[in-house]
């Protein structure tokens, strides 16, 4: 079992940014691949970004630029800077870790909220 949590959402106004944190219970570097996901109401959850473990990248196209997603295995931490934020990215954040045997883990998410 691997716990995560998340912190560093809340509310920023459009154009501001702000990082999210996960932290895992266990060490960073051996998962395949770490995330993060969105959620909106009535909507499923979308890929935001991704880190894998050779630290190789893959962002969706609406995040392209603004977001950035990095970890530090010292601190089985992975980030999630988020920059020049929009009202669409008003979310639930998520973040997931993949194991070697591709064991699928998340957290309990962590609400940003973006104002116009």
């Amino acid at each position: 079992q691997v716990q995560l949590v998340e912190s560093g959402g809340g509310l920023v106004q459009a154009g501001g940014s702000l990082r999210l944190s996960c932290a895992a219970s266990k060490s960073i570097f051996m998962f395949k691949s770490m995330g993060w996901h969105r959620q909106t109401p009535g909507n499923q959850r979308e890929l935001v970004a991704q880190i894998s473990r050779d630290g190789s990248t893959n962002y969706a196209g609406s995040v392209k630029g603004r977001i950035t997603i990095s970890r530090v295995n010292v601190k089985n931490t992975v980030y999630l800077q988020m920059n020049s934020l929009r009202t669409e990215d008003t979310a639930v954040y998520y973040c997931n870790v993949i194991n070697l045997a591709d064991d699928v883990y998340w957290g309990q998410g962590t609400q940003v909220t973006v104002s116009s």
